[in-house]
């Protein structure tokens, strides 16, 4: 690919200034229409460069095929990201920044006194002479997963610009309301196509995540006894004074998001409301070991027993909701997904940064509904904030990467 011309850049600058922010509060879908916007603009570019059975839907996804190139049988493999951006920062007006030959000093944005130092951002320094992209300190950039959504699009303009590249057919797919949990809500497998797949939705050039935590949501409700509280004295038990103590014996220096790190679990409540007569608090159940939930699950049961046991009349219910779940108990049934990967990095020259994610993707959900979905790398750093940004570099090493790694399959089969 030395004498490429790689479009990723001009793609990501023109993407990321499309508003996609998704809302966690809507019931919708997409859950914000102007995610429609970036779908039919990529559903356009797509059918422009001559791919396949190209589609999009009223809920936001996009789909595509690039026929193979070989007449031997190669599983049709999906590269997936997702067009939204996070909920956290705002995506409104997003103004990227060019920054070229980058001498290594702290980047000043202009706008609201931020700026993005290597002290503590030192990846950084990796990219000394290259090219980095911000926004411009108001809003976040959109890294998240633009950069994932431009590196496949333009994986997808090197293979229809070389037919006679051998690849097996390229499933090209991208979703709605990632950032929200809702990223495969209503994706229509069947039209994907696929026997296995990736995300682009990773940080440093190298890394590779095959592992996310499993997730349920708690929900406690804690039933107090209401009284007038003028007569509250030997009547009324404060249900909301009730969920502090319950909280109150809930680890706090182990278990924590704030105590944790690795392949460390934790419980973590995330929203407290109510009245005096009956408070709910939620929790956040998350480890790499999906048994290891149900005995979260019991530390909180414990601590509302013991809690209400010694205010008589009170009770409490505890509700559990599976969010999500590791997709390695999946991917491990298909090793293939990551050794094919292992090599097209190591043919690149890059280094296989195998890390758990701790959080979820796309790609859990989509491993537990059949299609085993591992997670590459997009170069995107500091996300969900005013001072996401990434580098040009990795951008385009996520495109070599992806037209290696697909070789890799059609070369194996």
């Amino acid at each position: 690919m030395n004498q490429y011309a790689f479009t990723v850049t001009e793609r990501f600058l023109r993407y990321v200034q499309i508003d996609t922010q998704s809302n966690p509060d809507s019931t919708e879908n997409p859950s914000t229409g102007k995610q429609l916007v970036l779908s039919e603009l990529l559903a356009k570019e797509l059918q422009q460069m001559g791919a396949s059975q190209v589609h999009t839907d009223a809920f936001g996804y996009v789909y595509a095929k690039i026929p193979a190139t070989v007449q031997h049988a190669v599983p049709t493999v999906a590269f997936c990201s997702h067009i939204d951006t996070a909920p956290d920062c705002s995506g409104t007006n997003v103004k990227p920044l060019v920054h070229r030959n980058y001498n290594g000093d702290t980047i000043n944005l202009p706008l609201e006194n931020q700026s993005i130092s290597p002290q503590k951002y030192p990846y950084l320094l990796q990219h000394i002479g290259g090219t980095i992209i911000t926004a411009s300190g108001d809003t976040l950039l959109g890294a998240d997963d633009k950069a994932g959504v431009a590196i496949i699009m333009d994986f997808a303009h090197y293979l229809l610009t070389h037919p006679h590249l051998p690849h097996g057919e390229v499933s090209i797919v991208f979703t709605p309301d990632e950032e929200v949990g809702r990223g495969t809500e209503k994706i229509d497998l069947n039209r994907v196509g696929a026997s296995y797949a990736y995300t682009l939705d990773g940080g440093e050039a190298g890394s590779f995540e095959d592992e996310t935590f499993s997730a349920n949501m708690a929900t406690l409700t804690i039933h107090g006894i209401i009284a007038h509280p003028g007569q509250g004295k030997g009547n009324l038990v404060n249900a909301i004074k009730l969920v502090a103590e319950v909280l109150e014996l809930l680890p706090k220096k182990e278990l924590t998001p704030e105590t944790t790190e690795g392949r460390e679990g934790f419980i973590h409540p995330t929203h407290i409301g109510g009245l005096a007569e009956a408070a709910t608090v939620s929790f956040l159940l998350r480890d790499f070991d999906t048994k290891a939930l149900a005995t979260y699950k019991e530390m909180i049961e414990k601590a509302a027993q013991t809690v209400t046991n010694l205010y008589p009349g009170t009770s409490y219910t505890l509700t559990v909701q599976e969010q999500y779940r590791n997709m390695r108990e999946i991917i491990d049934l298909h090793p293939q997904i990551v050794n094919f990967a292992k090599t097209a990095y190591q043919k690149l020259q890059l280094p296989f940064i195998h890390t758990p994610i701790r959080g979820g993707t796309d790609g859990s959900k989509l491993s537990w509904m059949g299609l085993p979905t591992a997670n590459l790398f997009t170069g995107m750093q500091a996300i969900h904030s005013r001072h996401e940004w990434v580098a040009v570099k990795d951008m385009e090493l996520s495109v070599q990467m992806l037209v290696q790694l697909i070789q890799e399959w059609a070369a194996a089969n």
